[in-house]
């Protein structure tokens, strides 16, 4: 068996790169992609869709924050479904955070392209796609501490511009608007609407990825993870809300650029303004692209350090003290995933992928709560077993609907799952433990040969 990895991360982030990373990696669910979630339940119908998402994402980050805190583990959900389940509980985590963080990158980096088309009609969607792929590889390669500083600079600007978009459009909401047509689709389009509305939020648990690099992690990680999800609520709820006032929302459905054409629509397709604002809505895709390929690259990381994926891509550069093959690999399936999808497909994918692991990862909270119950918690979850649980019931439920009003892309997913799994099997993983990772080591549930 190869040697793990002698280098390692390095120690450096503080709770406001925590809040930056949180934030950063989520804040291009407000700039698009939520929108479609119109197309398919109406205004108020995608409205009730989101409270309900928000409610889930409530429970779900408190939970999750105990699991993050007391394995403070580069694999995430990966890690602690290992610890709970073993192998074969790793490899599904595993396999649903890799989807959604990696499919995640390509739906904003078209978002990107078509932010750029908007801006300059000249410039190909996808041409410019694969063009901030590089730029970001790049970046992501130099070093953690540049990473999160960007990421703090990048996030916080984003940030402003919605709130300043809020205060552009509050200005000329009308309730009649958002009232019109409300829920065409009736009840059945709130559940088709649940993948658009998990978009709000996904991706925010990617902060367990970088939880090896983080100082005090027991004390800094709740402090991010809430400042996050509080900051998140209340812009998507006030972008969702406000937008859908503004002009008859169908016209708005079925964009890349929702903000854009809204404020378009407020100030003239010709203002200067109305320029000047899509340009700096590059900063929220921006934030999220950055955030995106920072936390898949520490999931490819986690999963090759453990044998999972093939060893060479947990080696991390001597110089920068980043696993730069981990983050070159995810740049590649980025590269194949904008060839070959559309936007929508692409986030359905990627929520598929992270209702999945929020499902394995509140059921490995339950094991371990039963199973290890000397673990050291720093953060425990509050409410237990009530808040876990709703988190469970309502991703399950997400999860069906997903799949029943996406059965073709839910195929995909599936058979993607089925393949790793018998990859698994094949070549003896499931049988093999993991040496040198004392996190997963110390869960008694290595199995021997």
């Amino acid at each position: 068996m190869a040697k793990p990895a002698t280098e390692t991360l390095k120690r450096t982030l503080k709770p406001i790169h925590l809040w930056a990373i949180a934030v950063g990696l989520v804040i291009s669910g407000e700039y698009f992609g939520w929108n479609y979630g119109w197309g398919v339940a109406g205004t108020v119908g995608f409205l009730i869709a989101t409270l309900l998402v928000t409610l889930m994402y409530i429970t779900f980050i408190f939970s999750y924050t105990e699991l993050t805190t007391s394995i403070p583990h580069a694999g995430g959900a990966f890690a602690y479904a290992y610890r709970a389940m073993g192998p074969f509980g790793g490899l599904v985590a595993g396999y649903a955070t890799l989807i959604d963080f990696l499919l995640a990158t390509p739906a904003i980096a078209f978002a990107l392209g078509s932010y750029l088309h908007f801006l300059y009609p000249a410039i190909p969607v996808l041409q410019s796609a694969l063009f901030f792929n590089v730029v970001f590889i790049f970046i992501n390669i130099l070093g953690i501490r540049e990473s999160a500083a960007f990421s703090v600079f990048i996030t916080i600007l984003a940030v402003a511009e919605l709130l300043l978009f809020m205060g552009i459009v509050g200005t000329h909401f009308k309730a009649d608007n958002f009232m019109a047509n409300p829920m065409p689709f009736g009840w059945p389009g709130i559940f088709a609407a649940l993948p658009y509305a998990i978009w709000f939020y996904l991706a925010i648990e990617g902060v367990a990825m970088v939880a090896e690099e983080v100082k005090e992690p027991s004390k800094n990680i709740p402090v991010g993870y809430i400042s996050g999800l509080a900051t998140l609520a209340f812009l998507a709820l006030g972008v969702m809300i406000l937008t859908g006032g503004i002009t008859d929302w169908r016209k708005l459905s079925n964009l890349d650029y929702p903000l854009p054409e809204a404020i378009s629509v407020v100030l003239g397709r010709h203002n200067s303004f109305t320029k000047l604002f899509a340009s700096i809505g590059l900063f929220g895709l921006v934030a999220s692209f950055h955030g995106t390929i920072l936390a898949s690259s520490r999931q490819v990381f986690a999963m090759a350090r453990s044998g999972y994926l093939p060893r060479g891509l947990a080696r991390i550069n001597h110089r920068f003290k980043t696993p730069h093959w981990s983050v070159m690999a995810g740049g590649l399936v980025s590269f194949m995933a904008l060839y070959t999808g559309t936007t929508s497909q692409v986030i359905v994918l990627s929520v598929l992928g992270a209702v999945l692991m929020y499902i394995m990862s509140m059921v490995s909270l339950f094991i371990l709560r039963l199973k290890e119950p000397q673990l050291i918690r720093p953060f425990r979850a509050p409410f237990y077993p009530v808040f876990p649980a709703i988190a469970l019931i309502m991703s399950l439920i997400c999860l069906i609907a997903i799949v029943w009003y996406n059965l073709w892309v839910s195929g995909i997913f599936i058979l993607g799952l089925a393949v790793a799994t018998a990859l698994f099997v094949i070549t003896g993983r499931h049988r093999t433990p993991i040496m040198g990772d004392t996190m997963l080591e110390k869960s008694g549930v290595i199995l021997t040969e």
